[in-house]
C-alpha cells in the first residue's frame, strides 16, 4: 500500500478526536470473561462463490479455530453491499456479529446514495483490513492503443467513440474509469452492467472499448489474447502481473494517490467493547498468516494488508474523502 494512505488531513484528525471521545465508553468497556461462548456470525456483502466470499470462507475456519467457537458465514448481497452493512450496524455490539466492508460500502456508497441506511464512520468499530487488490485497465485487442497515453489520445480524437464498461453505477471499476477521465480529460462514455462478468464479456466481443477489472478474472483472458492490458491502478506493479505498468508509469501521475486503493476489511457494530475488537484483530491477523489463507489470497490475486484498529480508522477517513472527490467530480448518483 502506498504512503498516501498514512497521510491524514487536519480535518480528518479533528474527526478522529471527536469519534474517539464519543467512543470513550467503548474503550473502557471490558470484554466478558467468557467471550466468546457461542458462534459468531460473519456478514458478507456479496453472493456465495465470489472472490469476497471465497476469502471469508478461507479465513472463517482459522478464526473459529482460534476463538474456539463456530464462525458462520452469512451472505447478504445487494445495494452495493449496503444490505449487509445495514444489518451489521443494527446488530448488538457484543462481538458476536461482524461484517466484511470494502471500498464501496465505506468510501463510495456514502457519496452516491441520497439516503444511506448506515453511517460508515459512526456505526462501526473497525477491526482490520484483510487484503488490498488492484484493477487492471483492459481493452479489446482491436482497439488501436497499446498504452494509456495512446488510449487517451484516441479518445480525444474520437469524442464519444471510446466507451468503458463497469459492474454498475458506483462500482469500484466505475470509479476507476471516472478517475481516469477526470485526470486526463479524455471524453469516455460509461456503460454500466449488472456485474463485472457481463461487462468483461462485452469488452472481449468488442461491444465496449475498455474496462477496469480485477486481476483474477482478467488474467486468464489476457493469456488467451481476448483482451489487452494497458495498466494497473496501484502505485506499484502487482506481484501477480509484474509486466503490466502502473498508471504513473503510463503517464497518468497522481492516479493511485487520488483514490485507486481497493480493499476488504472486517468491522463490528459501533460501541463493541475495545477488548473484543482487539481480540478479533489479533485473531484475524493470525488467520491471514496461515498457509491455507495465503494460498486462497494468491488464487484471488489479493495482497495481505492488516492494520491495528486505530490505524484502520484513520485510513477510512482519508479513503472516504478520496471517494467523495471522485464521485463529486463525476456527478455520480445511484439510480
Amino acid at each position: 500500500m502506498n504512503e498516501s494512505r498514512r497521510t491524514v488531513s487536519l480535518g480528518a484528525l479533528a474527526l478522529i478526536g471527536a469519534i474517539t471521545l464519543s467512543a470513550g465508553a467503548q474503550a473502557q468497556s471490558p470484554a466478558p470473561s467468557d467471550y466468546p461462548n457461542r458462534p459468531l456470525r460473519w456478514l458478507i456483502p456479496f453472493a456465495a462463490g465470489g472472490p469476497t466470499d471465497v476469502l471469508a470462507r478461507a479465513v472463517a475456519p482459522k478464526l473459529s479455530e482460534s476463538l474456539g467457537v463456530p464462525v458462520i458465514v452469512d451472505n447478504r448481497p445487494g445495494a452495493g453491499g449496503g444490505i449487509a452493512m445495514e444489518a451489521l450496524a443494527r446488530s448488538a455490539p457484543d462481538g458476536y456479529t461482524i461484517g466484511m466492508g470494502h471500498t464501496g460500502t465505506q468510501a463510495i456508497n456514502p457519496h452516491i446514495y441520497a439516503k444511506l441506511a448506515y453511517d460508515p464512520l459512526k456505526d462501526f468499530s473497525p477491526i482490520t483490513p484483510l487484503v488490498s487488490y488492484v484493477n487492471v485497465l483492459v481493452v479489446n485487442p482491436q482497439v488501436p492503443a497499446r498504452t494509456v497515453a495512446e488510449l487517451v489520445d484516441y479518445a480525444k480524437a474520437n469524442p464519444g467513440k471510446v466507451t468503458f464498461a463497469s459492474g454498475g453505477i458506483g462500482a469500484t471499476n466505475h470509479l476507476s474509469g471516472e478517475l481516469l477521465k477526470a485526470i486526463t480529460g479524455a471524453p469516455m462514455v460509461h456503460v454500466p452492467y449488472k456485474g463485472s462478468a457481463p461487462a468483461l464479456v462485452d469488452v472481449m466481443s468488442g461491444n465496449v472499448t475498455m474496462m477496469f477489472d480485477i486481476l483474477v478474472t482478467s488474467l486468464p483472458q489476457l493469456k488467451n489474447g481476448k483482451v489487452r492490458a494497458l495498466a494497473i491502478t496501484s502505485d506499484k506493479r502487482s506481484e501477480y502481473a509484474p509486466d503490466i505498468p502502473t498508471m504513473r508509469e503510463s503517464g497518468v501521475p497522481g492516479y493511485a494517490a487520488a483514490g485507486s486503493d481497493l480493499w476488504f476489511g472486517v468491522f463490528a457494530p459501533a460501541n463493541t467493547p475495545r477488548a473484543i475488537v482487539e481480540r478479533l484483530n489479533a485473531e484475524l491477523v493470525k488467520a491471514m498468516d496461515s498457509a491455507e489463507v495465503k494460498e486462497r489470497m494468491r488464487a484471488q490475486a489479493y495482497s495481505r494488508w492488516t492494520l491495528r484498529p486505530d490505524a484502520f480508522s484513520e485510513f477510512l477517513l482519508t479513503d472516504q474523502e478520496k471517494g467523495g472527490k471522485v464521485v463529486g467530480s463525476a456527478g455520480i448518483k445511484a439510480e
